[in-house]
């Protein structure tokens, strides 16, 4: 946490349902995967469809401007859909894989794991946006689930933020953690997702791998995501009261 006094305010983070996130940081906006979309079954391809089962807590309109859309990836409704789909065209960069850059065009830059994009800061500074790995689900998944990419925020004078993605994989929080460090707040989608897709593997990371996975990454805050909203998400806000608190880090969850 270069240069980062832990003393310090902490950044904002405002927490909608589902994956979707804003973060206030170096004076900039940035947004997690935009999905508003109202209640309903939503298809996900092969006739199988996914059941968003409570609306955002917020509209998109209300919002304001977005600089920065940090987009896990576009292949599944829960994460992009219509409504973020729209948004995305007011949004000066969005960031995501390098499949999804070429789906989605528009302003969308692809960022393959450990790649770096700087953004200017509104004060003359800038954000580093560093691509970290992502696996959304079991071991060989990717050419089902296809390819998903996390994110860490750096800026001189601020403390590391780590965006997860959907990711399912301790392994990979752990070179992550064992590449950038300590981070200060680790947004982590959560939720215990799971579907046929792989007889029920995990898709997403489990409440007590969530709360290993703060461990990992010496995260001083944690914020959690994409664990509600959902028919698929098998793990909701207990579960991850009940698993921080059992690994002795309940004073780093924050809920919204």
């Amino acid at each position: 946490m270069t240069g980062f006094d832990a003393t310090n305010e902490q950044i904002a983070i405002r927490v909608f349902g589902g994956p979707s996130a804003l973060i206030e940081y170096g004076g900039l906006t940035f947004l997690t995967d935009p999905a508003f979309d109202a209640p309903g079954e939503y298809a996900v391809g092969d006739g199988r469809v996914l059941t968003k089962t409570a609306p955002a807590s917020v509209d998109p309109a209300d919002l304001g401007p977005i600089d920065v859309v940090l987009l896990s990836h576009d292949q599944h409704p829960d994460n992009l859909d219509h409504s973020g789909r729209a948004l995305l065209a007011d949004v000066p960069l969005v960031l995501t894989t390098p499949g999804g850059a070429d789906r989605l065009g528009g302003t969308a830059r692809p960022l393959a794991p450990w790649a770096t994009i700087e953004v200017p800061r509104p004060d003359g500074g800038t954000v580093t946006v560093t691509a970290t790995p992502a696996q959304h689900g079991p071991d060989g998944c990717e050419p089902i689930t296809g390819e998903v990419v996390g994110f860490v925020l750096t800026s001189a004078d601020l403390p590391t933020i780590y965006v997860s993605g959907d990711n399912a994989s301790l392994p990979v929080v752990e070179k992550i953690a064992a590449r950038v460090g300590p981070v200060d707040t680790a947004v982590l989608f959560a939720g215990a997702a799971r579907t046929p897709l792989f007889d029920g593997a995990l898709l997403t990371l489990d409440s007590a791998q969530a709360a290993e996975a703060a461990a990992i990454l010496g995260a001083r805050r944690v914020v959690p995501v994409h664990f509600d909203s959902w028919g698929h998400f098998t793990e909701g806000r207990t579960a991850l009261v009940e698993a921080f608190t059992a690994a002795g880090l309940i004073d780093r969850l924050q809920l919204a």
